[in-house]
């Protein structure tokens, strides 16, 4: 594939090397792993011919709203990073994103990504990001030695096992479950108790068809009941604690379980940890929990004249090669975007990950793709209400319904 891609270059780039056309990538791949990956991504783009220059931005808002302003300036960088979300189907909407068809087509796109993943890069039928790397946000992590502390020999796989594993490592003296009481965290955990307990059929019937029934019903309120449960677990320490600064309770041994990205297998790699031996990681609880398909996209803005297209042509093709899939991945943490690649290189939780993007039975959008800005702000806000203070769970419910027969942006 890059042997190909170096034959090409001189003439996809021709028209790049013009003066005025942009070359900058923005991102916020900023956290040691995040730069490493984002350089295997550019060594692979300088390697092809393509000429690689970065904005680093410390938080996916700011990053975003640089990418707006540049755009509605008339400055537009080369490619910016993105999320599978309703901001880039409004972007292509509105005419700002080039499409990249030719080049999925010739990648064969639609045979080597998940379906779900590709969907969500298409708007109207057009392709108008490159995916770059899978995250998924509610893995469950654990600490090999707070288990073995608490006498818990296998990690919990129902939600029944959950709350028995909890009461052991609480009977232990351990913090059951580690949480950061930060609202966008809140609702990760929501996330993860709708996907695992409610599972495939409810989450779809809540977040995406936004069913009256479903969000009225008897199984989201037992659901809602759990995540409401899973408080008396938590540490005293935990309200507005970073996430990193809660996996660091897992790999002190201090804590037994986390429900988090598999970003946090950063934190375990800092802390000289591996997988298998020092830690678990679940892609949920039972045989085949949903997997809900998040991550990284790369985004093109439409240029003046639209002499950046060639390179940008190219750097999709370079982030979805299999050589970069591979190399981005293992500096990353995340899953490659690819069906079709031998990820026996990669670490456990990785092939775990993509052995479950395999089973399209089990995979599932993001929030960010299913609800529209304004609609997952307001979940955020009444789902982290729900876990600080004393609301019945029946208004609740009533709160979600309100939320989600608001549309918002348009689907």
């Amino acid at each position: 594939m890059l042997r190909a891609l170096l034959r090409v270059a001189p003439a996809l780039l021709a028209a790049a090397a013009q003066a005025g056309t942009p070359t900058d990538v923005v991102h916020w791949w900023t956290s040691p792993g995040e730069i490493a990956a984002q350089q295997a991504l550019a060594e692979a783009y300088r390697a092809a011919g393509g000429q690689w220059r970065e904005l680093g931005v410390g938080a996916s808002e700011q990053a975003r709203a640089v990418v707006f302003g540049r755009i509605a300036a008339g400055n537009p960088p080369m490619a910016a990073q993105f999320n599978p979300s309703r901001a880039l189907v409004r972007l292509a909407r509105e005419g700002r994103l080039n499409a990249i068809d030719d080049v999925a087509a010739q990648g064969r796109w639609a045979e080597v990504l998940p379906a779900v993943l590709l969907d969500a890069v298409k708007v109207d039928g057009h392709v108008y990001a490159a995916p770059v790397s899978i995250h998924m946000p509610v893995w469950l992590w654990s600490s090999k030695a707070a288990l073995a502390k608490a006498g818990v020999k296998v990690e919990p796989r129902s939600v029944d096992e959950l709350f028995a594993t909890l009461d052991r490592l609480q009977a232990a003296g351990l913090i059951p479950l580690a949480h950061g009481g930060q609202p966008w965290q809140d609702l990760n955990l929501f996330i993860a108790l709708l996907a695992n307990q409610g599972g495939r059929d409810l989450y779809l019937a809540v977040l995406r068809d936004r069913d009256a029934a479903a969000v009225q019903g008897e199984a989201l309120r037992q659901v809602l009941l759990s995540y409401k449960k899973l408080r008396r677990y938590v540490d005293p320490a935990s309200p507005g604690r970073s996430w990193a600064d809660t996996t660091a309770l897992l790999v002190n041994g201090r804590a037994g379980l986390q429900f988090m990205g598999d970003w946090a297998k950063g934190e375990f790699a800092q802390g000289g940890q591996q997988p298998g031996r020092d830690y678990g990681c679940a892609t949920g609880l039972g045989p085949r929990p949903p997997y809900i398909v998040s991550g990284d996209v790369l985004v093109f803005p439409k240029d003046r004249d639209g002499s950046a297209r060639p390179a940008q042509a190219l750097l999709a093709r370079v982030a979805t090669a299999p050589a970069t899939q591979l190399a981005f991945s293992a500096r990353k943490g995340s899953v490659p975007v690819r069906t079709d690649l031998d990820t026996r290189t990669l670490d456990a939780c990785a092939q775990a990950g993509a052995a479950a993007l395999r089973d399209a039975g089990r995979l599932v959008g993001n929030t960010e793709l299913l609800l529209a800005p304004a609609q997952l702000t307001a979940l955020e806000r009444a789902v982290s209400d729900y876990w600080n203070r004393d609301i019945p769970v029946q208004t609740v419910q009533q709160t979600f319904a309100k939320i989600l027969q608001n549309t918002g942006d348009p689907p």
